[in-house]
């Protein structure tokens, strides 16, 4: 027998399941795993600004469903529980997309559980090579290091700097960018005089910085994870004389990052870095995304790589809805995001279909200051560049 206390229960559990059911229909949620607190935040915080100013363009419905970002923080360079955040935005939140990780660690920790759960997901920061490989459900629309890194070392090579010192962060990028450094620059002549991993947490750049002042290269490079160490190493840079003894600054875009030159500051002037976006580049449409950034955020706002990664990340996230009419199936989105081009802010990019890596073009760029503020100036470039494998 059903008492009416018992009854009256089960029909609102009912109609609770189904209300959150038809929510969970009408709702395409993307869970995004990002480094939200710590020595890192700032990228979290670009790449959420990029991805929220997308849904403020262009609304939060695609067809037909809404649009809803949910955010979880590991912190930092926590492979569990980047791990264990990535299972509950899947079983518990029942996200159609994984988006985020700006670190290596954290997203080859999720590679297995977004290949089991098949979930498409995309790489809007972490840089090593490997990394999409480890999962068919993974694309990127950042970049690689090795990409950003070559066209530096033949700029180089070009202009008679024969004698580096490298530095480099002791992870997964750090190496990848050192390796492809050391290929390419001592395959055209030049030589390395010295060379140093640094800690991936809480470095002292001290001692490494004098022992390449003491090597006596003639160009250091560097790469290091943008935000607090690049603004501690360049300090650290200057205030040990390096630039006055004739030691040029070269390397990938990180240390060089446009939300954080002005914490830099001038010491940053005359750092020649690769990348694949700068604030200062110039095209109508990073026009419009440098004025819709700093209209959302504020008028001192400089939107970094990471900002237009996530924003255009975002782009392909509306693309698959739409062109699956909003029913969202891991096979499916992952063979439209094979070969999707994207008219992004720094230029037209495209996923590699055989690799679902992106490709785009790598521009070499020179620390100036315009209308008394610093900028990377971009000064050549090389057009459709893909990870070098």
């Amino acid at each position: 027998m059903i008492t009416r206390g018992i009854l009256a229960t089960a029909v609102a559990s009912a109609v609770a399941f189904g209300a959150s059911h038809a929510e969970a229909q009408n709702t395409i949620k993307v869970g995004a795993v990002l480094e939200v607190t710590g020595p890192f935040a700032s990228l979290a915080k670009q790449m959420t600004n990029g991805m929220q100013l997308y849904m403020k363009q262009h609304g939060d419905t695609v067809a037909g469903k809404r649009i809803e970002l949910i955010i979880r923080d590991t912190t930092g360079a926590q492979p569990d529980i980047a791990r264990r955040l990535t299972q509950e935005l899947i079983a518990r939140d029942n996200v159609d997309f994984i988006v985020g990780f700006a670190l290596t660690p954290n997203a080859l920790a999720a590679a297995p559980v977004v290949t089991e759960a098949k979930k498409p997901t995309i790489i809007m920061n972490a840089a090593t090579s490997v990394i999409v490989s480890r999962s068919p459900y993974m694309t990127r629309v950042s970049m690689t290091l090795p990409q950003v890194t070559a066209p530096i070392a033949e700029w180089a090579l070009k202009n008679n700097i024969k004698k580096v010192f490298t530095l480099v962060a002791d992870y997964g990028p750090g190496l990848d960018s050192e390796a492809t450094f050391k290929k390419t620059f001592t395959a055209g002549g030049g030589q390395i005089v010295g060379e140093v991993r640094t800690p991936f947490t809480n470095p002292d750049f001290g001692p490494f910085i004098q022992r390449i002042k003491d090597a006596a290269p003639e160009a250091t490079f560097i790469f290091l994870p943008a935000g607090e160490q690049a603004i501690a190493f360049m300090k650290g840079f200057q205030e040990r004389g390096l630039p006055q003894a004739g030691i040029r600054l070269i390397g990938p875009g990180d240390v060089v990052e446009d939300d954080v030159l002005e914490a830099i500051g001038d010491v940053a002037l005359g750092a020649i870095t690769s990348h694949h976006y700068s604030m200062a580049h110039e095209s109508p449409q990073n026009a419009a995304y440098v004025k819709a950034y700093t209209d959302a955020y504020g008028a001192t706002a400089r939107p970094a790589f990471t900002s237009v990664a996530a924003y255009d990340g975002m782009a392909m996230i509306y693309e698959v809805a739409r062109r699956l009419n909003g029913v969202i199936d891991g096979d499916k989105a992952m063979e439209i995001i094979k070969g999707m081009k994207i008219d992004s802010a720094r230029g037209a990019i495209s996923i590699d279909p055989e690799t679902r890596d992106v490709i785009q073009t790598v521009y070499v760029r020179r620390v100036e200051k315009k209308n008394g503020r610093l900028f990377n100036v971009e000064f050549d470039k090389i057009a459709d560049v893909k990870d070098p494998k």
